[in-house]
């Protein structure tokens, strides 16, 4: 990963290729980390040396330009640089369009990339239910997928409530039929659940980890007006097992593994200020192809 300095006001940010294993989100955060400390008002996204996205990278990317943006600076994606593939699907996926880009994006294996500002409740249920679990990929009754969307919304919401972004939260996801995988991502560049947390309960040294395993409890909550919450990953856990899928959680230096075999909460090799909830679950072995 090569981040050079084209003058003061000028970073070039080359975006390696990205998929979504753990090496690949200690790449996204050292994209993060760059501009985190770089004084530059000018950032040049150059995609010469990037062979692949994933839903991940292009959820992260989009957030990080916006957050570029809040702070008064330019973020330039230089289209010349995407191999066509690449670009087909950020086309695709509505990323394109969302930068200024020609191209509308068109329902195929994509789940939108999607930008929320602000709370908006009614628009991510119907992009949960609609463009994640609404396209016959992964077969469930309605009663449990309302109940994973409801799961899932209140990440959101937390994020909303307690993330204290002033970018909000981004979304995006993609189905990969070679892989028979169904991925969804959201991220918040906000303050982090470890902060939230060690604030609440008023310990200040408590590690992220820790954190990160209260928080994810049935019934726990940092609201500090009485109502009930906690996101809780019961249902959303009980799901995921179900179908041998998987959820990432980064947070501060915490990590969360919940998958088939295991609910593993520990530290990453890595350091991020927001939130990053990654979210993979098999298709149905009828949609292999």
């Amino acid at each position: 990963m090569a981040f050079i300095a084209q003058n003061p006001m000028t970073v070039l940010l080359r975006v390696p290729t990205i998929n979504d294993e753990p090496a690949d989100f200690i790449n996204l955060f050292g994209l993060w980390q760059t501009i985190k400390t770089s004084k530059s008002s000018e950032v040049i996204f150059n995609f010469s040396s990037c062979r692949f996205l994933r839903q991940n990278a292009v959820a992260f990317l989009g957030g990080l330009a916006r957050h570029i943006e809040a702070r008064g600076g330019k973020a330039i994606f230089d289209w010349d640089s995407l191999r066509g593939d690449i670009q087909g699907n950020l086309e695709q996926n509505g990323f394109c369009a969302a930068f200024g880009g020609q191209a509308r994006g068109w329902q195929g294996n994509s789940i939108p990339y999607r930008e929320d500002p602000q709370d908006n409740l009614d628009g991510i249920v119907n992009y949960l239910e609609s463009d994640w679990l609404g396209r016959d990929w992964v077969k469930t009754d309605d009663d449990i997928k309302n109940q994973i969307v409801c799961t899932v919304l209140e990440i959101y919401s937390n994020a909303f409530e307690h993330g204290r972004s002033q970018i909000g939260v981004f979304s995006c996801g993609q189905r990969y039929p070679g892989l028979n995988l169904l991925k969804l991502t959201a991220i918040d560049f906000g303050v982090g659940i470890p902060l939230n947390v060690r604030q609440f309960l008023q310990k200040p040294t408590m590690q992220a980890e820790d954190a990160l395993r209260w928080a994810f409890q049935p019934g726990k909550t940092t609201r500090q007006n009485g109502m009930p919450g906690g996101t809780g990953l019961d249902m959303l856990r009980s799901f995921i097992k179900e179908k041998k899928g998987k959820i990432e959680i980064y947070s501060h230096d915490g990590y969360v593994l919940i998958d088939e075999t295991q609910d593993f909460y520990g530290s990453a090799p890595t350091y991020f200020d927001g939130t990053l909830i990654n979210i993979t679950v098999q298709c149905d072995p009828i949609y292999y192809n």
